[in-house]
C-alpha cells in the first residue's frame, strides 16, 4: 500500500501583466497566432424567434433545410407531430456528417424507426430545441463539418 502526503502551500497569486503584441512566446518551437475568419457566403443563423429564425439575415417562418450552401425550403415538414420516415430519408441524398433537427421551443425526440435510414447511412442524428440547433450548427460549420440544420415550426 502506497501512501501519499502532500504538504498544503499557500496560494500564490501573481500581477498580472498587459497583453502586448510582443506576448507572444516560442513553446517548445511551436507559435500560437489568432486569425479573423472570414466565411464568405456561408449560410449562418443569424437571429431565432419562436415564430422564425434568420439566416445571413434573411427572416424565415417555415421549416427549413440549413446547408453551409443554400437555404432549401423544398423540405415538405409541417411539423414535429407529421414527421415520418420520408422526411427524413429526403435527407440521404445531401449527406451530411450529421442532421441538427431543431424542434422548436422544447427538444422532442421522435421514434428511431423514423430516421433508422440515416442511421444506416451513418448519417449522426441530433435533436435539440431550435436555438440549440442553430447555435450548434454554426460552430460545426465554422469548424468545416459537413452539417445540415433541420429546423422545425
Amino acid at each position: 500500500m502506497i501512501i501519499f502526503c502532500m504538504k498544503q502551500q499557500k496560494a500564490q497569486f501573481y500581477p498580472r501583466r498587459p497583453c502586448t503584441a510582443n506576448a507572444i512566446q516560442q513553446i517548445e518551437g511551436a507559435f500560437l497566432k489568432l486569425q479573423l475568419a472570414d466565411h464568405g457566403d456561408t449560410k449562418l443563423f443569424t437571429a431565432y424567434g419562436a415564430d422564425h429564425v434568420m439566416v445571413n439575415g434573411e427572416r424565415h417562418g417555415r421549416s427549413i433545410v440549413v446547408l453551409a450552401e443554400e437555404v432549401r425550403d423544398d423540405w415538405n415538414a409541417a411539423g414535429f407531430d407529421a414527421l415520418d420516415e420520408t422526411h427524413f430519408a429526403w435527407f440521404l441524398a445531401l449527406k451530411p456528417d450529421v442532421l441538427l433537427l431543431g424542434t422548436g421551443a422544447r427538444q422532442r425526440f421522435p421514434h428511431p424507426r423514423l430516421y433508422r435510414a440515416l442511421t444506416d447511412a451513418g448519417i449522426g442524428m441530433e435533436c435539440m430545441n431550435t436555438p440549440a440547433a442553430c447555435r450548434t450548427y454554426n460552430i460545426l460549420v465554422a469548424e468545416g463539418r459537413k452539417v445540415v440544420a433541420a429546423i422545425l415550426f
